[in-house]
């Protein structure tokens, strides 16, 4: 590498990003960079990275080119793909208004699991984004997570990736979250699972605390926040698709608040904030030097 990269830092209820544009799809950024970029200590630090490629500069979005021109090519922290992370799109939607590719209004973010419809506010509105994040699946079979010696049967919520869903009496009962908590079957999730230990606040509000899988404990999951509010409706009898009328939830993060709306289409709604706090490059020095 002879040139340094461009960067940018946001967060959307304080579940950070790294955030690479690389519109032409020319930045080769392999687990070990996307690692490194995203520690706290040695690197920029994020839980997770976004990389901004046009849908047709990359061979994972090509086919998606003719319904959005933006591909959100996403990483955890750790360097692994991931299909989807809700914080995560409205972050990329306001690096592009903030780059001018975009303007307040509807844009479609082509993402690994699909197609996700975005809303940007005017700003004398508050600003907020909307994101649609699709249906809910709800795989059959019971689940099981632990933490220590204690076990919590969980609702099994599939959002374009996996989310385990404990109800409990206090969320001090999740512990430190630093790794993954242990489920049954080990069938449900081959590929590891998001884990959200919830509590109720009120009617139709909730609060949680999320171990994503591939990033630890974060401040906020917004495929986890549509999880819970899915499973959340179910636990309280208020299936949308069988009241045949929308429900919405609040969802209260360590980060922040998040809005989440299912309609008895069985669609998903997520509003929330985001912002971007800082930009710079990136040292091809540096980075050559951690992938040495």
């Amino acid at each position: 590498m002879s040139t340094r990269i461009a960067f940018l830092k946001g967060h959307g209820t304080e579940n950070d990003f790294v955030i690479v544009p690389d519109p032409d799809n020319t930045v080769e950024l392999p687990p070990a960079a996307v690692a490194a970029l995203c520690d706290r200590r040695a690197g920029i630090g994020g839980d997770g990275l976004l990389h901004v490629v046009r849908s047709a500069a990359h061979p994972e979005a090509r086919h998606l080119a003719d319904r959005a021109e933006w591909f959100m090519d996403y990483r955890n922290g750790d360097g692994s793909i991931a299909e989807m992370c809700g914080n995560g799109v409205r972050v990329f939607a306001r690096y592009l208004q903030r780059a001018g590719h975009v303007g307040e209004g509807d844009l479609a973010v082509a993402t690994r699991g699909g197609v996700k419809t975005v809303h940007i506010a005017k700003a004398e509105s508050g600003g907020d984004i909307t994101v649609g994040m699709g249906k809910a699946r709800l795989p059959e079979g019971d689940v099981t997570v632990s933490v220590g010696d204690r076990s919590w049967p969980a609702r099994n919520v599939n959002m374009g990736n996996p989310h385990a869903v404990a109800f409990v009496d206090d969320l001090a009962e999740a512990g430190h979250l630093y790794e993954p908590p242990p489920f049954s079957p080990a069938s449900a999730y081959p590929d590891g699972v998001n884990v959200e230990f919830v509590v109720p606040r009120g009617p139709r509000h909730v609060a949680l605390r999320v171990h994503e899988r591939g990033a630890g404990e974060t401040r906020s999951c917004g495929t986890g926040a549509c999880a819970v509010a899915v499973a959340a409706a179910r636990r309280d009898g208020v299936d949308p698709a069988r009241t045949g009328a929308p429900v919405t939830y609040t969802v209260d993060l360590p980060g922040g608040r998040l809005v989440i709306t299912e309609r008895p289409d069985g669609e998903i709604e997520m509003t929330g904030g985001a912002v971007i706090v800082a930009e710079g490059e990136i040292a091809s020095e540096w980075l050559e030097t951690v992938l040495a």
